[in-house]
């Protein structure tokens, strides 16, 4: 079975200060032997997207909340507090107590209060519950999504950086035998088996294989950042990759994948809970052909205080001393008949101090003293008879958008079952042509090894000693690559059913 080689220390170049003073700063420590399980850990804790992502379900929950909390009648309380200033009122042209001779009013203070209990439930209110959890099993499945993305995307940026450190591992393997090659050209030069121009041909060698190390090491740093940039976190930090992945023959059979993709991949989980959502809308569409009742009583008081008494004690003696010429008009009157009629004793019309009394202790009413009004309570219901074509649009629309989320599953099946089918191919080729890059490494090393052997013996000149190094060089890239293409694809595999698939 084909393994990849064991993978080097990453070699981390030096980070420009201006990246370092611009990089976002992070509470997660990043451990400096870096698994890709803790990648993967700290990218869900840090990554800035999943988290704006993530925070969508707090809003949702707080949705379910107030879903159930309208199905619940609503109180209100209130209070109010007034003052109307000395002075005439006049209202209707008339001024108050100016039959009683009394126009001058005082300052008056008032106080009341209200609480009311009011319930209202319909279709909308009834049916509320089930469409914010409905709303919410979509959210969390978009948070699932983005997840298992973020995964994908984390996993590849840590191969990148073990690609990346692999290349550089082969850069430095080609400059020490471009190094090699100039001491034996030199030798030879000197023991005049070879020219000067073999000579300069491999300082030429060593330059370029100087040039592709300082751009391996530089693809290396990129990658390095874009892996920390994934995870969220402080790009300075130099971690220690030290997961490997091992090269091993793909024994997954499609229908087992697809049954597992059907399960576990999470755009499809999203499209089926809209489907779900979408249900619980067309119901809500429906209730607006249904009655709302409504509920509703409320209690209030207030009270209402002169700054003085003396205007109500002066209308209270007029309307004593009113009586009392009532009554001797009266008696008057009596008097006067034929058979003239016993006189009313007119002594009894007195204004007296528990009078007054009385009126001071009614004034003393402000602010907490109230005099409650009767409750009311009122049941309603309506029956919703025509309300142009409103409900019926509300409904024809939500239907339609039930129609369409179920045919968008429909369309992600089919393309999970195409995409299964894709990537797994891809995965099988993948592993192939590693297993066809190993053998030909093994081939450019034993071509190498007599081109030296011969050049040295002066059996062939230096520039097919060159071609047998490019041949080499060439077939360790074209090898490297083939085994990361292989992890590549299982990545991609991975997204699409949504779950690991190999041991980590």
């Amino acid at each position: 079975m084909l393994r990849r080689r064991p993978l080097t220390r990453i070699a981390w170049g030096a980070i420009p200060l201006a990246l370092l003073l611009a990089s976002a700063l992070s509470s997660q420590q990043v451990p400096t032997r870096l698994t890709l399980e803790d990648a993967l850990q700290i990218a869900e804790q840090n990554n800035p997207n999943y988290l704006a992502t993530r925070n969508d379900v707090d809003v949702d929950d707080w949705n379910v909340r107030a879903a159930y909390g309208a199905l619940t009648p609503s109180l209100s309380v209130g209070g109010n507090v007034g003052w109307v200033g000395a002075g005439e009122q006049n209202f209707g042209g008339g001024i108050i107590g100016s039959d009683l001779g009394v126009t001058d009013q005082p300052n008056f203070y008032s106080s009341g209060y209200s609480a009311g209990l009011n319930w209202n439930l319909s279709g909308n209110e009834w049916y509320g519950p089930a469409t914010a959890r409905a709303g919410r099993r979509v959210t969390e499945s978009r948070i699932d999504e983005t997840r298992i993305l973020l995964q994908s995307q984390v996993t590849a940026a840590y191969l990148e950086v073990l690609r990346q450190s692999d290349e550089v591992e082969l850069a430095n393997q080609q400059l020490e035998r471009s190094r090699f090659n100039l001491r034996l050209a030199e030798a030879q030069a000197e023991l005049g088996s070879s020219t000067l121009l073999d000579v300069r041909q491999a300082e030429v060698q060593v330059g370029r294989s100087e040039v592709a190390l300082l751009q391996a090491e530089t693809a290396q740093e990129t990658a390095n950042l874009r892996l920390l940039q994934q995870m969220g976190v402080d790009l300075s930090a130099r971690p220690e990759l030290v997961t490997e992945f091992g090269l091993e023959a793909p024994e997954y059979e499609l229908d087992a994948l697809y049954r597992r993709a059907v399960e576990d991949n999470p755009v499809l989980r999203t499209r089926r809970e809209t489907v779900e959502a979408d249900r619980v809308g067309v119901k809500v569409a429906r209730s607006a052909y249904l009655p709302s009742l409504n509920f509703d009583s409320r209690i209030s008081g207030f009270t209402r205080e002169a700054s003085n008494v003396d205007g109500q004690i002066q209308r209270a003696q007029a309307g004593v001393a009113s009586q009392v010429a009532s009554c001797q008009s009266t008696n008057d009157l009596y008097s006067r008949l034929a058979n003239p009629l016993p006189a009313i004793d007119c002594s009894q019309f007195v204004f007296t101090d528990a009078m007054r009394q009385g009126i001071i202790d009614a004034n003393d009413a402000f602010p907490f003293n109230f005099l409650t009004s009767p409750p009311s309570a009122t049941l309603s219901i309506s029956f919703p008879l025509f309300q142009g074509l409103s409900r019926q649009q509300r409904l024809e629309t939500a239907q339609t958008q039930l129609r369409d989320s179920e045919h968008r599953v429909r369309e992600q099946e089919l393309a999970l079952e195409a995409d299964l089918a894709v990537n797994l191919a891809q995965v099988r080729t993948a592993w192939q042509s590693a297993e066809i890059e190993d053998r030909n490494v093994g081939l450019a090393d034993e071509q190498l090894r007599l081109a030296t052997e011969r050049y040295r013996l002066g059996g062939i000149p230096f520039l097919d000693l060159i071609e047998a190094e490019t041949v080499k060089a060439q077939a360790d890239r074209d090898r490297l690559n083939a085994i990361y293409a292989y992890h590549d694809a299982i990545t991609n595999l991975e997204a699409v059913v949504g779950r690991p698939l190999r041991g980590r």
